[in-house]
């Protein structure tokens, strides 16, 4: 049975040396074999690029790999080592930049362009007998998008660390958290939260929240107010080079929560909306009308912020209720449309494994129960396995835990069922045999995910 995560904090104490495991880009051992290998390139008809490699002793099978927000640039590979090691398997590869002239937030483009990219590959280096799309973060949502749609030109989906509960969501929970963080900490910045002029203006905003955060971690009333904002987020409360918390340790959990927020995670946020923003034509999300104390209730962190509160002598139901009653953020009706249209799945038409570390910053794993519960509501469950990594960081994978899933999936799609590929100990026993780096599979249940509207 799948143990909660508040639960399983717990177990998570005695895998903690597995949990260390260096991070995806240095996952590999430092001999890498040099395969013969064709590269392509081109450019697609909205002016994206594509790339592509093909092995000399081509195994007939195309990975085509989406990549997350950031730069516009192809990728056809979650990481080098990655790349190296499947090329050596005989796998061809290939991705695009997505639309070079569009928003970061690349979901206007991005499946259009990945479909495009099979269509060049195949015509220029030959056609694949098979297609598999490769996710990784925002590029989890646009492979999602290709897996609800792809039925008869792609068999199988892998997503890594996927943003698979979709542009809405993220922008609503994101959006809880920074009117928390200003309402107690920067209540100037309370106007600003939305509707960003530009990049820089996102960037002062973000400097000035983590500048009152750092401020408010000083005293009991700040760590307890923190913790509040970092429920309504989704944080997890397993920093980098920390052990996991006790489950009842609730200062430990609040300070690694901090420790993410100390690192930069709101210099990502809040630009990343300004992103949205473009590609949505204006502000999704609202505040208005929200009830934070429900909202703090259905989230798992509850008995931290309620321990905190306590701890400090606050009065936890006045603050929520002041947040409540003060939420006047109004998004726009068409700007939410549009990212709806854009940037939420809730179907599937092929077999998808979706694996994601238990301590995301950036893309929060209770991301996975919003998925699984779309695509249950739709019927397509049968289609889908979710499997999770015991380690902190956004897709901070080992390049075994990534090859082995690729082979659970080959392995659903050849014999037509899942059997039992896909559970933690057979993933785990794979990716430990390819000594790649590793492994930290893990049974798990991600637990609900805060802000859903």
């Amino acid at each position: 049975m799948s143990r909660s995560p508040r639960r399983a904090l717990a177990a998570l104490c005695a895998a903690t040396a597995l949990a260390l495991t260096t991070p995806l880009a240095a996952a590999t051992p430092a001999a890498a074999t040099t395969t013969a290998s064709t590269h392509y390139s081109g450019t697609l008809q909205d002016g994206a690029t594509w790339i592509a490699d093909k092995p000399a002793r081509w195994n007939g099978v195309l990975l085509v790999f989406s990549h997350g927000f950031g730069a516009l640039t192809a990728a056809n590979a979650p990481s080098d080592a990655v790349r190296d090691r499947l090329l050596a398997e005989g796998y061809a590869l290939a991705g695009s930049s997505y639309d070079p002239n569009g928003s970061a937030w690349a979901l206007n483009s991005a499946e259009r362009d990945q479909f495009a990219t099979i269509t060049a590959f195949g015509d220029t280096a030959g056609r694949p007998t098979h297609v598999v799309s490769v996710g990784l973060s925002m590029g989890g949502l646009v492979n999602a998008q290709i897996a609800r749609d792809g039925a008869g030109r792609i068999d199988g989906a892998l997503n890594l660390c996927g943003l698979v509960a979709g542009g809405v969501d993220l922008e609503d929970y994101q959006l809880d958290a920074e009117y928390a963080l200003a309402w107690f900490f920067d209540r100037a910045d309370l106007p600003n939260l939305v509707n960003l002029s530009d990049p820089s203006a996102a960037s002062a905003l973000a400097h000035r929240l983590s500048t009152a955060v750092d401020a408010a971690q000083q005293t009991p009333a700040g760590r307890a107010r923190i913790s509040l904002a970092a429920a309504y987020l989704n944080q997890s409360a397993w920093a980098p080079g920390q052990a996991p918390p006790a489950p009842a340790d609730y200062a430990d959990q609040e300070y690694q929560q901090y420790q993410w927020l100390q690192q930069g995670l709101l210099y990502f946020i809040v630009p990343g909306r300004y992103a949205v923003e473009q590609s949505a034509g204006g502000n999704p999300s609202s505040t208005k009308g929200v009830d934070y104390t429900d909202l703090l209730n259905k989230s798992w962190h509850a008995d931290e912020v309620r321990a905190l509160y306590a701890a400090a002598g606050l009065d936890l139901k006045a603050d929520t209720a002041a947040l409540t009653a003060h939420a006047d953020i109004s998004g726009s009706a068409t700007a939410r449309a549009n990212l709806n249209a854009s940037s939420t799945v809730t179907s599937l038409g092929i077999p998808m494994l979706s694996l994601h570390t238990t301590s995301d910053q950036l893309v929060p794993v209770e991301q996975e129960n919003a998925y699984a519960a779309r695509i249950r509501a739709a019927g397509d469950n049968r289609l889908l396995r979710q499997a999770f990594v015991a380690r902190q960081g956004h897709c901070n994978f080992t390049t075994a835990e990534i090859v082995a899933g690729l082979h659970a999936l080959e392995q659903r799609l050849v014999t037509g069922a899942w059997s039992d590929v896909a559970t933690p100990e057979s993933l785990q026993e794979r990716a430990t045999a390819l000594d790649l780096g590793g492994a930290a599979f893990v049974d798990w249940k991600p637990s609900r995910l805060s802000g859903v509207r």
